[in-house]
């Protein structure tokens, strides 16, 4: 018998042809399904444009505005009294429900009025800390009258007590606009 070579045996390759397109479709179904969340920002409700041919605003009595200042580094004076962000929560509720009794506070919940001011190198974070405490304090106060008045949680209200709750304890914010500090 003759002696046969030993050939080597060649490796099969894999058809690489259509790889490219598999992958391209697979790029192309991740980018069509993948959901990209987006930051909505605060939630405020900005009031229409003031007409200019319109009256001028009533005067304010400075006692129903607490004025809220922060500076870059998270120091807050409330009423140019040295405070703290988380004393925020509870100074606003004291102020919305003084009901005339103290002199530095409001007149009484509709008339109260806040005045927020931060210094323009305020960061984000503290100006939300800040807008949280506010918001937690009107919260607060809502739930406390939900309770009282209607004997049920805020949350349970129906909608006209939610309206009614809302209209006692109605959030009025003034963001004054920011300063450069040191100027």
């Amino acid at each position: 018998m003759a002696l046969m070579k030993k050939r080597k045996r060649e490796t099969p390759e894999i058809p690489s042809a259509s790889m490219a397109d598999i992958a391209f479709l697979l790029l192309i179904f991740f980018m069509v399904t993948t959901t990209i969340d987006v930051d909505t920002g605060i939630g405020l409700v900005l009031p229409p444009p003031v007409d200019p041919n319109s009256p001028p605003p009533p005067p304010i009595k400075q006692r129903n505005v607490l004025r809220i200042l922060v500076n870059s580094a998270g120091q807050v004076l409330v009423n140019d009294e040295e405070s703290s962000i988380p004393m925020i929560r509870e100074i606003v509720k004291k102020h919305t429900t003084n009901n005339g009794a103290d002199e530095r506070f409001a007149e009484s919940s509709d008339k109260a009025l806040l005045s927020v001011k931060v210094d323009r190198q305020t960061s984000y974070d503290i100006f939300m800390k800040v807008y949280d405490e506010i918001n937690m304090g009107y919260l607060e106060l809502r739930k406390s009258y939900a309770r009282q008045t209607f004997g049920s949680p805020y949350e349970k209200l129906s909608d006209a007590q939610k309206k009614a709750t809302d209209e006692k304890f109605k959030k009025k914010i003034s963001f004054a606009e920011p300063e450069q500090s040191g100027k």
